[in-house]
């Protein structure tokens, strides 16, 4: 710290609170409406400038030892309360932003010591250009980045490791802003530059090991979905094959049945063709097959998925109610469907009952669609953050589901209800 008059603290501790609130919101999802948030920010950026300029004014010697440290949770509560992230996403954007702050003040005072003999006006000079490079960056570069892979983040950090980040910040902060090493050397110098060049090395080491380990599981998850899809496009082909050949047959029947009418026609024998026409009406009702759905996507993923439960003994009931033509890719109703189905058939024979039910509603309200699946189940299903957890640990067709469903803002749930395993699905389509 190189002192100065009120005003020249003033201007310091403007540009200190404009950078780590600025950057911090950039990277933020706010949790209430952005014209409340930013409001909200400049009101506690001013009164937090006024605060610590009269603490400066009052009580110089505390001030220089102790405000940088005391600056990183009180505008870390604040933006933690007004984030919508989680609180491990919020530690890790507050120690990235002390960060910043921290390489502004050791420039700006060193670059001021060591060339300019102390001069104040350098030391706020060379903090404001930091201030305006490190924001312009962030807003243009860095921004669309650390947001697009935020999701990552969420999925792969936790509260130990944000934590530990945390603290290894805090430590490296300490030592730089030890109120005994504060002295101007090349030795406190170079300390410096070195405590903060490791501390920035490891933040954005981290940051990109999350993002690469978030990208790696989510390109599992896509690689699991096509694998279903697949599946399920050789099983269409295997019910066309079935058609083709039912088709042959019902050609190969009808010269018979030719044949006999022109026989009972011939002959005059109006009330036996007639009965017999009326048997083969029943016979062609029996062959009918009857749509689960208007939606092709969603039709053939049911239909699919209903022969292979009855395979095992397992009694489908389906109650689908949605339009032909729907906002929803059909590789998101892959994700959520076979993944919806093929848990449940799991849970029918893992139950080990007699009777083994699985019921399915889905239906269209407007602009939502809800979808329930309920199915025989045992009681011992271990549940792990709300999301049921398979034996195997994989939970890779949950995760599916809970992703796909977020294309579209959608909610999922997951419960046990008397005996039954129940899957709630709401997707909100675009209006």
């Amino acid at each position: 710290m190189l002192g100065g008059s009120f005003w020249i603290a003033f201007l310091r501790n403007t540009i200190s609170v404009v950078l780590m609130l600025s950057f911090f919101l950039m990277l933020d999802r706010p949790r209430f409406s952005m014209k409340k948030t930013v409001c909200s920010y400049i009101i506690f950026g001013l009164s937090l400038i006024a605060g610590y300029s009269c603490w400066y004014l009052f009580a110089t010697g505390s001030f220089v030892q102790f405000a940088a440290l005391s600056v990183l949770p009180v505008i870390g509560v604040f933006c933690s309360l007004m984030s919508s992230e989680v609180i491990y996403l919020s530690l890790y954007k507050m120690a990235l932003a002390f960060y910043l702050f921290s390489v502004c003040t050791f420039c700006g005072v060193d670059v001021a010591r060591w060339w300019y003999g102390g001069n104040l006006w350098i030391d706020i000079f060379v903090r404001f250009i930091c201030m305006v490079v490190i924001l312009i960056f962030t807003w243009f570069k860095f921004r669309r980045q650390f947001l697009n892979g935020v999701d990552f983040l969420i999925q792969e950090m936790d509260l130990f490791s944000a934590a530990t980040l945390f603290v290894s910040v805090m430590l490296g902060a300490i030592m730089a802003y030890w109120p005994n090493l504060q002295g101007f050397s090349v030795f406190n110098m170079v300390r410096a530059f070195l405590i903060l060049f490791m501390a920035g090395v490891l933040q954005y080491a981290i940051l990109h090991l999350y993002i690469h380990l978030g990208q790696e599981h989510y390109y599992q998850a896509e690689k699991e979905l096509l694998e279903v899809n697949e599946q399920l496009l050789h099983q269409q082909m295997e019910f066309m094959r079935e058609s083709e050949q039912e088709a042959a047959r019902i050609r190969h029947d009808m010269r018979h049945h030719i044949l006999l009418i022109k026989e009972y026609v011939s002959k005059g024998e109006e009330e036996e063709l007639l009965a017999y026409l009326e048997q083969y009406g029943e016979d062609v009702e029996k062959w009918k097959v009857s749509a689960i759905s208007r939606n092709r996507a969603v039709n053939s993923i049911l239909s699919a998925y209903a022969k292979k439960a009855r395979s095992y003994n397992i009694e489908v009931a389906m109650d689908v109610r949605v339009a032909e033509d729907l906002p929803v890719r059909d590789i998101d109703w892959v994700a959520i469907l076979a993944n919806v189905f093929e848990n449940a058939i799991h849970g029918c024979i893992a139950s080990r009952l007699q009777q083994q039910i699985i019921d399915i509603y889905i239906a269209q309200k407007r602009n939502k669609i809800i979808i329930q699946c309920r199915n025989t189940s045992t009681e011992e299903v271990v549940f792990r953050k709300g999301l049921p957890q398979s034996e195997k640990g994989g939970g890779i067709g949950v995760r599916s589901i809970i992703k796909a469903a977020s294309n579209y803002d959608g909610e999922t749930d997951f419960a046990v209800e008397d005996g039954k395993f129940v899957t709630r699905i709401l997707l909100n389509l675009p209006t």
